[in-house]
């Protein structure tokens, strides 16, 4: 054709009529390798699917359990739509249809049955699985468990250390194989204190304390996350858990004792302020009612606080 055309117009055959003639190679296998890669990189196991603990294992357990069940259901169902299809396609002479309605009892009985019987066992295994991932309930293990106590802020975390004496922010170290007890709250407005790897996503409420207990199977470092929208800075509201060895582990709560400053309550009011993106730090030293005394500042309010004499964070930034 561009032969032809280029004949027509009286044009000898050059290199620009030869290059026409070139069939335009597709990108579509360009496009096929990149989508593979795309999916094997999306295989590698991290986060939920990567648990490094006994609570992650076992909700792990659970996503899984709780997929297969309902793919008990949805792959027949899947086939048989497929079956359906081929077998009423217009060039199946054999297929039958009857323009008749009728009831079929047998028919309504499947269609109602299994997705009951699905819903049932869903809800047996879910709440079994419920009352033994109580967040509250105790980890067996050998060995007096870590308290840590967690105050969300904005925007960072503060970890609390009670028995050791020392506390940190965005960053929250424990030893390898021994629970943590935590207890949990936030001096602002409600927030979502999560380890994927670890388990068991809990909420941080103002005036309020929760609980959670956690155990690192083996030495790493894990991310841990801000899991509820809490403002501007949200985005940046990440820690990281170093779960290490415990000889290390008291090594890391000497080294935290001899640097870094004090957190009293003045120190607290001016960490409370609102920042981004802020470093890894230790505090050598920090007031032993501190915890309690940001659950009791934030049920009673400022204003209560300030008329009984009590001592109080600057205010709260709007929307934060």
């Amino acid at each position: 054709m561009h032969d032809w055309h280029c004949a027509i117009l009286g044009v000898p055959r050059g290199p620009a009529c030869s290059a026409r003639q070139m069939p335009q190679r597709s990108g579509l296998p360009r496009w096929l390798i990149v989508c593979a890669t795309v999916l094997l990189a999306s295989c590698q196991r991290a986060g939920i699917l990567d648990p490094q603990g006994p609570i992650g294992s076992a909700q792990l357990l659970l996503l899984i359990n709780a997929t297969e069940i309902m793919l008990v259901v949805v792959v027949p169902v899947i086939l048989a739509t497929l079956g359906v299809a081929w077998w009423y396609r217009s060039s199946n002479p054999r297929a039958e249809r009857s323009e008749e309605l009728a009831y079929e009892g047998r028919i309504d009985f499947v269609v109602w049955s299994i997705p009951a019987l699905v819903v049932i066992l869903l809800g047996g295994v879910n709440w079994i699985s419920s009352h033994q991932l109580d967040p509250r309930e105790p980890i067996a293990a050998n060995g007096k468990p870590l308290e840590v106590d967690v105050v969300s802020l904005d925007w960072k975390w503060l970890f609390i250390y009670p028995d050791q004496g020392i506390a940190a922010v965005n960053q929250l170290v424990i030893p390898a194989g021994t629970p943590i007890n935590f207890r949990l709250t936030s001096a602002t407005v409600m927030n979502s204190f999560f380890v994927p790897q670890l388990g068991s996503q809990i909420y941080t409420m103002p005036g309020m304390t929760t609980h959670l207990n956690l155990l690192a199977d083996r030495p790493g470092e894990f991310p841990g996350i801000s899991a509820n929208f809490s403002g501007d800075g949200f985005a940046d509201m990440r820690f990281t858990v170093k779960a290490l060895p415990a000889a290390d582990f008291d090594g890391w709560v000497v080294t935290a004792r001899g640097s870094g400053s004090g957190l009293d309550i003045p120190g607290y009011a001016a960490l409370a302020k609102p920042s981004e993106a802020v470093p890894p730090t230790t505090f050598r030293a920090v007031d032993p009612k501190l915890f309690e005394r940001i659950v009791d500042q934030t049920a009673l309010g400022p204003e209560k606080v300030g008329t009984t004499g009590a001592w109080y964070p600057p205010a709260q930034q709007a929307g934060g």
